[in-house]
């Protein structure tokens, strides 16, 4: 499984499917996830009972692989649905979110699971954000947090098909295969706002260096506090013109 994922990679790279920038985010993900999954399987989440020649410390290298999945759709659907960022909140607090899940999800083990504390304050940060996207030249919008739901509950329908088969297993699944927890739909959900994150701000400083480089004139930088954030390379020639966007 792990030279399929490698393979694959490749192919969609080097046909152009996958661009390096978004290459380089799967990478971020494939080390963030991996270093979760050692950290999991140590404490016992859960475990990889088939035989691998890939296994480390327990945990087979592809399971990275299913992390950096998570950012190459997040990535693809930015580029193809020319995904745009409205009332994006305040950059420090955005950071400050993601790195309260990511802490979280290893904390949890020593400390009281502060979640539902982190959910809360994840809907009031993006209460007003939105998210525009394009289908068949028509544009679209929704509310970001609805789309946080929506990513992590069809990645737990998926994740209960990788269990059924014996992909990995957790720890009440060893005797009899049963449903993956309602709760790990949150964990999703969580993984799903800190890929958000994580690629809505390389694209907005890959955008500022861009235009900083092209027009060194800080009064036409993209502003942290700007209500609406194309944070795509197709809008942004759009974006001079700004009364599109604010």
């Amino acid at each position: 499984m792990l030279l399929c994922s490698i393979i694959i990679q490749i192919v969609l790279f080097k046909s152009g499917i996958e661009t390096k920038d978004e290459v380089f985010v799967i990478c971020i993900f494939h080390a963030l996830g991996l270093i979760m999954e050692l950290f999991k399987v140590h404490h016992g989440s859960w475990s990889y009972p088939e035989f691998a020649y890939s296994k480390f410390f327990g945990v087979p290298l592809y399971s990275g692989f299913m992390y950096s999945s998570v950012s190459s759709y997040m990535c693809q659907a930015w580029r193809r649905f020319d995904l745009k960022m409205l009332n994006w909140p305040n950059h420090f607090w955005v950071r400050i979110a993601g790195a309260c899940i990511y802490i979280n999800f290893f904390s949890n083990h020593f400390f009281m699971d502060v979640r539902y504390y982190i959910g809360g304050f994840i809907l009031y940060l993006f209460w007003s954000a939105r998210v525009s996207f394009e289908v068949r030249k028509q544009r679209f919008e929704m509310p970001v947090t609805l789309s946080f739901i929506l990513i992590g509950f069809f990645i737990w329908l998926a994740e209960n098909v990788a269990t059924f088969l014996g992909a990995w297993k957790y720890a009440y699944q060893h005797s009899t295969w049963t449903m993956v927890n309602y709760q790990k739909i949150s964990s999703w959900a969580f993984l799903v706002v800190v890929s958000y994150i994580i690629v809505a701000e390389l694209k907005l400083f890959k955008l500022n260096k861009e235009n900083y480089r092209n027009d060194p004139d800080p009064d036409f930088a993209v502003k942290p506090d700007m209500p609406a954030i194309p944070l795509s390379i197709k809008s942004y020639n759009n974006y001079r013109n700004r009364e599109k966007f604010l």
